[in-house]
């Protein structure tokens, strides 16, 4: 009977455990760990109904823990950090968190969890993240700013060897709370035929990120990411 007692107490601590929103948000971090370096060829597709902006490429260069380097000819609406999808860039800041649920999303079974970033400092005032339960990676992003709305980053990941470093990711996010001009990306003169925002309308916009030709864990030399060297 006593074996029998410690068999369901064991089950039932082993249950919680996975509904703790650290220890998921931890496994993430430790499943991402393996990845030390990698660099990866992107093609980035903004989709904003009052701008024209041409396709771009770029690569990125990625090493641990938050080493981040964009090389492009180009013009990119999404910033640096949004290329970032390393989990301890994600967690890096002081923050508590909560497992809120399970729910599946395009056939994978996710856990739902809430994390709310502590301090005044933070742009982000709360995050809801939703992590395959399987691979511990990030499913998707959807997180609450102070000044600029609410986005969403959805991420699809490849199979094969690299198969916890995404595939897609795609950033959507509310323009009319952002301050960008109607001729942002173009030459610098209003376009004519180019579609105009109207003043406190909600206006999607998306970025799309198309990942190939990983090459991981090779060695990245610390100077990749020297911007001041690169001035020179």
């Amino acid at each position: 009977m006593k074996i029998f007692l410690a068999l369901i107490l064991f089950f039932q601590l082993g249950f919680a455990q996975t509904k703790d929103g650290h220890e998921i948000i931890e496994k993430v971090k430790k499943k991402f760990s393996e990845v030390k370096d990698y660099q990866v060829d992107v093609k980035i597709i903004v989709d904003v109904n009052f701008l024209k902006v041409p396709q771009t490429e770029a690569t990125i260069f990625f090493k641990q823990p938050d080493k981040v380097k964009i090389k492009s000819q180009g013009f990119a609406l999404l910033p640096k950090e949004g290329l970032n999808f390393s989990p301890q860039s994600l967690f890096q800041k002081a923050y508590t968190s909560f497992y809120e649920r399970d729910e599946m999303v395009e056939g994978i079974n996710c856990a739902v969890v809430k994390v709310i970033p502590l301090g005044e400092v933070n742009e982000v005032i709360l995050s809801t993240i939703w992590i395959d339960k399987q691979k511990s990676v990030i499913k998707k992003v959807e997180s609450t700013t102070k000044m600029n709305g609410t986005f969403t980053i959805d991420f699809d990941y490849g199979k094969g060897e690299y198969d916890l470093l995404p595939a897609q990711m795609v950033f959507s996010f509310d323009v009319s709370k952002m301050n960008i001009p109607n001729n942002f990306g173009g030459n610098g003169h209003d376009d004519p035929d180019q579609p105009k925002r109207k003043k406190n309308k909600l206006t999607k916009g998306t970025v799309k990120v198309i990942y190939s030709n990983y090459k991981v864990n090779l060695g990245i030399a610390d100077s990749i990411f020297d911007e001041k060297k690169e001035k020179k």
